[in-house]
């Protein structure tokens, strides 16, 4: 049986080995939620960038460039780090550039991995059947909140161990206590999750909506991979 473990924040990611490995990076509230959105509604790829400058750069190359700090959008970017900004399709054909507070942090320290996935609640079914067909071991990279725990990205990586029960076996406490946590909470996402801290910063910024479209599971059929540097639809 292949195993599954988890890393609770990029600022433990070094204390995993990710060669061999499928890795799949988790920031719920919002990073990877808004690139299945955007995948989802025609954007052709993304590129995700640790720093601001490095992404700003982007816009030269003729490339639709995010940025997010705190939950905010960035002065000088044209997007921030709504999901429901793809989904009437404005911006298909487009391609992105993405920096934000978490996500594209923990995405910049997955490279390491054999394979590196993005996932999100509303492609969860999609990703959990692909990987249940091959025959890898997944380690579940969670954005966390600068350097720490939060429950979102963590109930989504208790949800996926649930799911692969049958092909993974838990390699680590992380995986297990998750686990159990999804079992006991997971039957009301948003209930549940209107008490995380970021959900709650969220709502102090007047996007409720955003929180909606983060936990609706199985919305958008696509797996999210990074192949030469860009996330593509697969």
């Amino acid at each position: 049986m292949r195993n599954i473990e988890i890393c609770l924040s990029p600022e433990l990611i070094h204390l995993h080995d990710l060669k061999g490995k499928t890795v799949v990076v988790v920031d719920i509230f919002r990073a990877t939620s808004t690139m299945v959105a955007a995948l989802g509604n025609g954007i052709k790829e993304i590129r995700t960038f640790a720093s601001l400058e490095e992404c700003k750069s982007m816009k030269a190359q003729g490339y639709l460039i995010a940025g997010e700090r705190n939950g905010h959008k960035v002065n000088g970017f044209d997007l921030g780090n709504s999901p429901l900004t793809y989904l009437d399709g404005k911006y298909a054909g487009e391609k992105l550039a993405m920096t934000t507070t978490n996500g594209t942090l923990a995405l910049s320290k997955s490279q390491d991995a054999e394979e590196i996935l993005i996932g999100a609640f509303p492609n969860f079914s999609t990703t959990l059947d692909y990987l249940k067909s091959i025959d890898r071991d997944i380690l579940v990279h969670c954005a966390g909140w600068k350097g720490r725990f939060n429950l979102e990205d963590s109930l989504y990586a208790g949800a996926l161990t649930k799911g692969l029960e049958g092909t993974h076996q838990s390699e680590d406490d992380a995986s297990l206590a998750l686990k159990s946590l999804f079992e006991k909470e997971g039957n009301d996402l948003k209930k549940f999750l209107s008490q995380a801290s970021h959900a709650k910063r969220l709502q102090n910024h007047n996007i409720e909506a955003d929180i909606d479209f983060c936990l609706q599971e199985d919305s958008i059929d696509l797996i999210g991979k990074f192949e030469k540097g860009a996330l593509t639809k697969f």
